[in-house]
């Protein structure tokens, strides 16, 4: 085998249309796109979507989905990770600065899971009632 006996495989290589050369061609006049309408104009091209002035799939299914930005503003925080402020008293802002919860954070609500050690004194953050027994009982402090 040499590479100048190479030849592409029989069906894989066509030769490309020569349209509008005569009725004798088979391609003539019209190039094979027949008589007016929107397939035979030069500039003919159909969005993605489109079904022939049909309602799209698209447009006909439902939308889904919605994101409240009131929960963006919110988060829950685990009763074990207060364990990791070391500071004596746990605001919004020393949550925040221990990197516990996001900057844009505005309430936070602490629910029981896990265990706390330490006591704590707990500012201005929801909690739920298991954990307001937790902290007292753990010798902490929760003020509104």
């Amino acid at each position: 085998m040499h590479l100048n006996t190479l030849s592409p495989a029989e069906g894989s290589r066509t030769a490309r249309r020569r349209v509008g050369r005569g009725i004798g061609s088979g391609l003539g006049k019209t190039c094979g796109r027949g008589h007016k309408g929107q397939k035979a104009r030069k500039s003919f091209k159909i969005g993605s979507g489109f079904e022939g002035g049909q309602m799209p799939l698209h447009r006909r299914l439902p939308k889904f989905g919605f994101t409240c930005k009131k929960s963006l503003l919110a988060q829950d925080l685990r009763l074990s990770d207060l364990d990791k402020v070391h500071a004596g008293v746990v605001t919004l802002q020393t949550l925040k600065d221990h990197g516990l919860i996001r900057n844009t954070t505005r309430t936070v609500k602490i629910y029981k899971q896990g265990e706390i050690t330490k006591p704590l004194t707990v500012k201005g953050i929801k909690l739920t009632q298991s954990v307001r027994d937790m902290v007292v009982a753990a010798g902490g402090k929760v003020e509104e």
